[in-house]
């Protein structure tokens, strides 16, 4: 089983279009059994718990939200080639990802962790979702198979924090400065949301490379 690990934020728009291009090369290399692992890592550590204005975050981080919007032209058409939708007028508030983090290690313990990152993105890029709304993030967790309740319990206390913040923080610890960021049976380093034949490519190298090791 070839361990494939993406390290990435559910605010960056690459991540979302790194993530279905990272499926559609698992679906060229059917022979090669995958366990996907999703690591987390904060785009932009400084916003606050509450969020924040997006018009504020895109002053504060590219200028002015009109020089943003050229640049996001770009994005949005990528997306789109993907099949995803990026929304970038819809968009009012820009979230602190850190509870994000822990519903993906949360919805991971049943196997729902793909399921969950999906959602989220899912929200905040195509339908313009505040992901720092609890009651939201509720109700997105209970759309992927977690438990309403304890996810409510969860989200206020402290749980996991820690480990998130710990993780993210050993993510940039290992040169890691920008992302997606794909690790490949921990031999293999693939930076950017590259095309589905290239990560097959790197999935075909890792697999060979843990088949020799493994002899």
């Amino acid at each position: 089983m070839l361990m494939i690990e993406m390290i990435s934020d559910v605010v960056c728009p690459w991540c979302f279009i790194g993530k279905r291009r990272l499926e559609k090369a698992i679906g060229l290399q059917p022979a090669v059994p995958v366990q996907l692992r999703f690591r987390p890592y904060f785009l932009n550590p400084w916003v606050p718990r509450e969020g924040m204005d997006r018009n504020e975050y895109l002053t504060v981080k590219f200028g002015s939200p009109e020089r943003y919007r050229a640049i996001a032209r770009r994005v949005a058409a990528a997306a789109a080639a993907e099949g995803l939708k990026y929304a970038v007028d819809e968009i009012a508030r820009q979230p602190n990802t850190l509870d994000c983090h822990r519903l993906i290690l949360w919805a991971s313990k049943n196997g729902n962790a793909a399921m969950m990152k999906q959602r989220l993105m899912e929200i905040y890029f195509s339908e313009g979702g505040d992901l720092s709304n609890r009651d939201l993030l509720v109700q997105a967790a209970a759309q992927c198979g977690l438990d309403a309740e304890m996810i409510c319990q969860r989200l206020v206390g402290s749980q996991d924090i820690d480990l998130v913040e710990q993780e993210a923080k050993s993510a940039r610890e290992q040169g890691i400065d920008g992302v997606p960021c794909f690790i490949f049976g921990d031999a293999i380093a693939v930076q950017g949301a590259q095309p589905p034949e290239y990560l097959a490519q790197a999935i075909d190298r890792a697999a060979s490379e843990y088949a020799r090791s493994d002899q």
